[in-house]
């Protein structure tokens, strides 16, 4: 017994694309059929056409989505963001990350395989080329063994080109979101040498999508990313994933014509799901971080079903317990915790967004100075403030003091400050109150900030004034 524990656990001490020198062994998956592909395939479509749509929409002239890191600059559905928005970047990746947990705690890896685009990339784009280039797994097995005449060679060539072609359009479309589309057309109607660092970058995306998917391929699932081996610790016996359901299954036999066995469990051992895997695992043996849920196992088991007159759904999305117990998800203890805090994080990200004006303002009193005393019996300070302008328009503004009438503030230079379009003006201004409009050594005062005469946003500051004043 324990030599047969050892046996069905040995799969765990090697990978499947690594054979025992240590060399890659490359995979070649049977083309996928079935339901489930043709669901992935609609799936597929739709976020690829928004994937190449997006950066030629625009809204009220703006980009969709911009992610500009080299000049710090977003753009989410139009509205701009600036590293002063940076705490709503980092509650929002945090939401996010909290929203996978959940998702891969209930559900699995059902990203991966229906919406990760290199998934989508791999499996939708590049494959589907090889398939109708080079042929099914045998055909491309067989090819590249055989000798380089005009046949594989002709058959390479097209195949390597039109690779070539499409990571140069995907190299196009990431750069359009990083530097927006007009950058991007600019680079590419022009010499290289009027913009050679945009040139450069994009000839580096180009190369770096090509080795990934005409070399790298699965290796990104299996020993890049960290969404695999995240599993270990997200995915409990409650969680819904592909699985074999081995009570059925077991034990295997291989199927003779005109000869039945009560005793054997419903897998014949053909192997097709093996066959079909994109990351070369045998889900037979449980859920293992190579499986990407791609559900290419599921319609190759399924059309087996079919064939012998057996019922589909050996290979199916169900959980351990499901498969053990027969019962249905339930939300446990650990999905709720879940549930509350992404909850909480989605209102704070609610109410902090909402909350966010268009014109940040900045005042911080001029290190080392004291208040200075003034004619008429008044005192005043002198302070730094900062505007920045996170829209698309120039704004003209003007501070004012709040609820001190009294009071007035003299700006150094022009009264009105224009801030141009997506950037900060800095200007120094002094305030000045009576001396009994003072409450102590520091008075709280609030400024307004104003354009066309509407309030768009207060700053709060201490105003420094005699020890000597008291309270009234």
């Amino acid at each position: 017994m324990e030599d047969l524990y050892q046996f069905d656990e040995e799969f765990r001490d090697t990978i499947a694309t690594v054979d025992e020198q240590g060399k890659r062994v490359w995979i070649y998956p049977k083309k996928p059929r079935g339901k489930f592909h043709v669901r992935r395939v609609v799936v597929a479509i739709i976020l690829l056409v928004a994937l190449f749509v997006g950066p030629f929409i625009k809204i009220d002239g703006h980009p969709l989505i911009l992610l500009n890191i080299f000049e710090r600059k977003f753009v989410l559905f139009g509205q701009a963001f600036w590293p002063q928005d940076f705490f709503l970047f980092v509650l929002a990746m945090l939401t996010l990350f909290v929203f996978i947990i959940l998702f891969t705690v209930i559900y699995g890896r059902v990203w991966c395989g229906w919406a990760c685009p290199q998934t989508i990339f791999m499996e939708m784009v590049f494959r589907k080329l090889e398939y109708l280039i080079e042929g099914d797994a045998n055909r491309q097995r067989k090819l590249d063994k055989s000798p380089w005449n005009f046949n594989k060679i002709w058959r390479k060539s097209v195949k390597h080109l039109l690779f070539i072609l499409i990571s140069a359009l995907i190299g196009h479309m990431v750069m359009a979101y990083l530097i927006g589309i007009d950058d991007v057309k600019e680079i590419v109607t022009k010499p290289p040498t009027e913009n050679l660092a945009g040139f450069l970058g994009l000839l580096a995306f180009s190369g770096v999508f090509y080795g990934v998917f005409a070399r790298f391929r699965e290796q990104a699932c299996i020993a890049v990313c960290p969404y695999g081996r995240l599993q270990g610790v997200l995915l409990s016996k409650e969680s819904i994933v592909v699985a074999y359901d081995w009570l059925r299954g077991e034990p295997r036999k291989k199927l003779k014509k005109n000869q039945a066995d009560s005793e054997a469990g419903d897998c014949i051992d053909c192997k097709l799901c093996v066959h079909a895997c994109p990351t070369g695992i045998d889900i037979r043996n449980g859920t293992q971080l190579e499986c990407v849920n791609c559900t290419a196992c599921i319609d190759a088991c399924n059309d087996v079903m079919t064939k012998i007159n057996k019922p589909k759904g050996l290979i199916r999305f169900d959980s351990h317990e499901g498969i053990e117990t027969g019962k249905k998800f339930k939300f446990n203890t650990r999905v709720l915790g879940y549930s509350v805090v992404l909850t909480l994080l989605l209102g704070l990200f609610g109410f902090l967004l909402s909350g966010r004006t268009d014109v940040e303002t900045t005042v911080l009193r001029v290190p080392g100075m004291l208040y200075q005393k003034q004619p008429g019996d008044r005192i005043s300070n002198l302070y730094n403030i900062q505007f920045v302008n996170k829209t698309f328009e120039p704004v003209n503004l003007e501070i004012l003091l709040k609820d001190q009438a009294e009071g007035t503030i003299k700006k150094v230079g022009e009264s009105a400050l224009m801030v141009p379009p997506n950037e900060k003006t800095e200007g120094v201004f002094f305030v000045e109150l009576p001396r009994e409009a003072l409450t102590g050594a520091k008075t709280k005062i609030v400024l307004g900030v104003y354009q066309d005469d509407k309030l768009i946003d207060e700053v709060k500051t201490n105003f420094l004034g005699p020890i000597e004043i008291k309270k009234p």
